[in-house]
């Protein structure tokens, strides 16, 4: 079997936490990773420069946004050297975007005989502003409270770039704005990843 990340990619509270360790669990040879992980240690930056804890604003682009993805793809890359299929919990919502990067990606993971298969948690807008509401959380009182601001930002369109026919699970769309939406789009993705 060719080894494979698997990254579960959309804007925030589209679900992709609880979609990605329901994957983990039943995907078989799996390493799972959550880029949240990197938060309480992202936090210190903000402390040490005594900048407020806000991850949309520019101090958080400029010097802890981009080194957080990169230590969470180190991490996979060391991961699939040990097992079959790594798991990547993070909205990757850029730089799925971005052919250059992609085809970068790709080239990295042809050193580990791996492959790429992006799943992209496909939620309504507002679906995802009532989950930011419940689940309460700090990293979120900012987009709360400045919605309009936050969403204008926010690209919640399919990435097509990465739709490409020739390429077998190279884009997986799961549907989330439902529970059944959520229970069909588990059954045919495990069916197709593994």
């Amino acid at each position: 079997m060719k080894k494979k990340l698997i990254l579960v990619t959309s804007p925030p509270a589209s679900g992709k936490t609880y979609i990605s360790k329901m994957l983990a669990t039943n995907l078989d040879h799996v390493v799972y990773l959550d880029k949240d992980t990197l938060v309480p240690l992202s936090n210190v930056a903000y402390k040490v420069a005594g900048e407020e804890i806000n991850r949309s604003s520019q101090f958080f682009e400029d010097n802890i946004r981009n080194v957080e993805y990169e230590v969470v793809l180190n991490f996979a890359f060391e991961a699939l050297q040990y097992e079959d299929i790594v798991l990547i919990n993070a909205p990757f919502t850029r730089e799925i975007r971005d052919t250059e990067y992609m085809i970068s990606l790709r080239k990295k993971l042809r050193e580990y005989d791996a492959g790429i298969t992006v799943v992209w948690v496909k939620t309504d807008v507002e679906v995802c502003k009532q989950r930011m509401i419940e689940r309460n959380s700090p990293r979120d009182t900012w987009k709360i409270a400045n919605w309009d601001e936050y969403i204008s930002k926010i690209d919640f369109s399919i990435p097509e770039n990465l739709n490409d026919p020739s390429v077998v699970d190279q884009l997986l769309i799961f549907n989330n704005s439902s529970q059944e939406e959520y229970e069909e789009s588990m059954a045919k993705m495990l069916k197709e990843i593994q």
